[in-house]
């Protein structure tokens, strides 16, 4: 039951967002075996001024030994 939550900087068009989480899906069909109906995907828009307090500090920075990819910033 793969719950996938993107968080991204504001911009992107409606579309964009439903390819990317189509490409989610068929990327966690092919890598874990899920099925369609198991999956779902979720966007945040989140402002870039706030980056730093609503995402990087809660999510990143406490969870870095869980990271896939790491960030190439941190805290200034």
């Amino acid at each position: 039951m793969p719950h996938v939550v993107v968080k991204l900087w504001p911009g992107r068009s409606e579309q964009q967002k439903a390819d990317l989480a189509r490409d989610i899906v068929a990327a966690l069909q092919k890598n874990c075996g899920s099925s369609d109906a198991s999956i779902s995907v979720a966007i945040e828009e989140v402002a870039s001024e706030a980056w730093m307090q609503q995402v990087y500090e809660p999510d990143i920075a406490p969870a870095m030994e869980r990271l896939y990819k790491m960030p190439g910033y941190g805290p200034s």
